[in-house]
């Protein structure tokens, strides 16, 4: 037996005595955070000037930021257009692993492209990209599972991009996750910068095709707006220099919030994005987001949606996306998500099998050409055994 049951069991009862207070708790703080959205909704100036203030005790804060829509504001759907291009892409990695008998890494790209309306049936491009020997290396060492993460993220954009430019008319471009570019904090920082200035390229690049790009963040953990409601009952200077402690609404999430206010197929204010990378992405660049329920008003499934400022300043694009998303979502059935990229993460991911396969053609390849191969570990070899379950 690997658990000790008991304790868990012991726990697990700890937790079950406690259920209904935190219930509680959470409905006082969810009808408080309810109350300051409606008493905020039309004060974004107000908000704004509070935000600031947040901003120099904290300059990286991550929350919402309020621009000319109300708090509260709610989008219907126009119909979705009945011809444009959909281009998804995703990834997976295998990072450098010291126990296995050859030391490398694998970037794999999944995109897809479908042209709506057209009657023929989706294009697809895996891209795989093997890295070894020094390629696998960096100044302070071996890549780290955040460095490969990054070259993925990179390479999923590069994809889109290469894709964008082989066709033409409306173009609506997805990736799963955020646009944000997220980097390597620790020992990566140069690299991280790199990255950044490819990815800020590749996206004026898409600007300048006309491209609607979007990142797609399913079941979202954020509590962006209920930040910015946090920050509004802030008063004193005190308060404001402490800001990272003043979590008076935690527990309640933006998902519950605009849960309730969406209805099926609606989409909320569009918000720009305050976060310590908001220096980085400036002008057309500058990150902003809106929710989106995909659901329905029995069965909401909400959505957040990150965006250019290029796509949010424009009417035709925002409609354009908000259509699409819910056109595709439609397609999954009960467990809404946008086909193309359920089909982009299907080409992207690699299989354990294929990754056995991997690395016997490169121990094969490196025996018959005279290079070495080292021995597996004694502990990968102990995980290995018949029987051992992962």
């Amino acid at each position: 037996m690997a658990l000790n049951f008991q304790q868990v069991f012991d726990k697990i009862r700890e937790i079950g005595l406690g259920a209904r207070s935190r219930r509680e708790n959470l409905e006082r703080l969810r009808e408080q955070a309810s109350g300051l959205l409606e008493a905020w909704a039309d004060k974004s100036a107000e908000l704004n000037e509070k935000l600031e203030h947040g901003r120099q005790s904290d300059p990286s804060l991550r929350c919402a930021i309020p621009l000319a829509e109300p708090l509260d504001a709610r989008r219907d759907p126009t119909p979705a257009p009945a011809h444009l291009t959909l281009i998804a892409a995703d990834g997976s990695q295998i990072a450098p692993d010291r126990h296995a008998a050859v030391l490398y890494s694998l970037v794999n790209v999944g995109a897809i492209v479908m042209q709506t309306g057209s009657g023929l049936a989706p294009a697809i491009f895996p891209d795989s990209h093997l890295l070894f020997d020094d390629e696998i290396y960096t100044e302070t060492g071996i890549l780290t599972t955040e460095a490969i993460e990054l070259q993925r993220d990179i390479a999923e954009r590069r994809k889109l991009l290469e894709l964008a430019k082989q066709v033409s008319g409306r173009i609506v471009a997805l990736t799963d996750g955020p646009v944000e570019l997220w980097g390597v904090k620790n020992g990566g920082e140069q690299d991280y910068r790199k990255n950044l200035e490819i990815h800020k390229s590749i996206l004026s690049q898409l600007q300048a095709r006309g491209v609607t790009v979007a990142g797609y963040v399913d079941k979202p953990g954020a509590d962006l707006v209920v930040r910015l409601l946090e920050i509004a009952r802030l008063s004193s200077d005190d308060q404001f220099k402490d800001i990272r402690k003043q979590h008076s609404l935690r527990g309640v999430t933006d998902r519950w919030l605009y849960g309730r206010i969406l209805k099926g197929g609606q989409r909320s204010a569009v918000f720009g994005m305050q976060s310590g990378s908001r220096a980085h992405y400036t002008g057309d660049l500058a990150l902003h987001f809106f929710y989106l329920n995909v659901g329905d008003e029995k069965y909401p499934s909400l959505v957040r949606v990150e965006i250019p400022k290029w796509v949010a300043d424009d009417e035709e694009k925002l409609n354009l996306l908000h259509a699409t998303l819910l056109d595709q979502c439609r397609m999954m059935g009960a467990r809404p998500y946008p086909y193309i990229l359920h089909r982009a993460h299907e080409i992207a991911v690699v299989k354990f099998k294929e990754k056995q396969q991997v690395e016997q053609m490169l121990e094969l390849e490196l025996r018959k050409s005279g290079g070495e191969v080292d021995e597996q570990s004694s502990k990968q070899s102990a995980k290995d055994l018949p029987g051992r379950k992962r």
